[in-house]
């Protein structure tokens, strides 16, 4: 088989197509032919040596969608999905011809969905359910402020939040384009280019001066003042980035008094044993057109992989896939 691989860090230039064995199943695992795997922007820091965990060589990538071809019985010829925490770090990934995963991690692609637009859901769908449901543990009726809306985990956060009963209000630099999933799910959309209280006086306007039950800040860092700011009575924080900084300050007495909580998420802490669980609760909300994936807008063939990296690394809009 062929695949994308790299033995030293670096940018887009150290991957390179090479010709490995044939994958085979060993005793739990399965063996799926890759039909389309995306790039995420985390696949790009990856292969950069922005995560310590990864070891080398390694063939990148964590979402994907293909066929089973190899492994127990029952699943022989079944359209699949995942994503992990684990494979394209201390396992191989998905940017290659074949993939080998354990069996257990295995979850039957939406039918709804194509092996394209399944390939680009894992992390930020996972990400988003993780932060808004398992960590804030948003109730119906709530209102949401979502920063960074117009971006992939933002899109994804707005739909849950959406499809759970929950107002959304939008907040980026830019409104999400008509036609995307985001766009259609928002009630209220914030400029995210003003001071933090102008921020939050804007939220806080909308919402009759409450403020935010949940913010779920896909930015974060820059952003972090301004979340802070937008919270109603026992608001939730969701952290899941830094941009521009790392370290913030936070006035403890508001901190205690607003009864604020804050969370950190990460969906990297999610082997793909436990993320192809998550998948399967997800599965209904596509079968049922309730989460739409953000448009496929690039494609390319394994031996222009680089490209493909390339393209994320130049924020092009939507979804950048790799179809081996």
């Amino acid at each position: 088989m062929h695949a994308l691989r790299f033995d030293h860090f670096g940018g887009p230039d150290v991957l390179d197509v090479e010709e490995m064995p044939d994958a085979a199943a060993g005793g739990g695992e399965a063996v799926v032919a890759v039909k389309s795997s995306s790039v995420n922007p985390s696949d790009l820091r990856n292969v950069a040596g922005s995560f310590q965990q990864t070891t080398l060589p390694r063939i990148p990538g964590r979402d994907f969608a293909g066929v089973v071809v190899d492994g127990p019985g029952d699943w022989i010829g079944a359209e699949v999905w995942g994503t992990g925490g684990d494979i394209g770090f201390t396992r191989d990934g998905p940017h290659a011809e074949m993939l080998t995963i354990p069996a257990a991690s295995l979850a039957r692609k939406p039918e709804r969905l194509s092996f394209e637009e399944a390939s680009s859901v894992g992390v930020n769908f996972l990400t988003g359910w993780i932060g808004l449901v398992e960590a804030a543990q948003l109730a119906k009726r709530e209102t949401v402020a979502v920063f960074g809306v117009s971006g992939g985990v933002g899109g994804a956060v707005a739909q849950i939040a959406h499809a759970l009963g929950s107002r959304v209000i939008g907040g980026d630099r830019v409104r999400p384009a008509d036609g995307t999933p985001a766009a259609s799910v928002i009630q209220e959309f914030v400029v995210l280019d003003g001071g933090a209280e102008d921020v939050g006086s804007q939220i806080k306007r909308v919402t009759g001066g409450r403020g935010a039950d949940v913010v779920f800040d896909a930015v974060g860092g820059v952003t972090t003042p301004a979340a802070l700011a937008s919270l109603a009575p026992r608001g939730r924080l969701v952290v899941i980035s830094a941009v521009g900084r790392q370290t913030v300050e936070i006035n403890l007495v508001t901190l205690y008094r607003n009864e604020t909580r804050i969370y950190g998420c990460n969906s990297g802490n999610y082997d793909v044993v436990q993320s192809g669980a998550l998948l399967k609760r997800l599965t209904p909300f596509f079968d049922a057109g309730q989460f739409r994936p953000l448009p496929v807008t690039r494609r390319y063939s394994l031996e222009d992989g680089k490209d493909a990296y390339l393209a994320v690394e130049n924020r092009v809009r939507g979804r950048v896939v790799i179809c081996p």
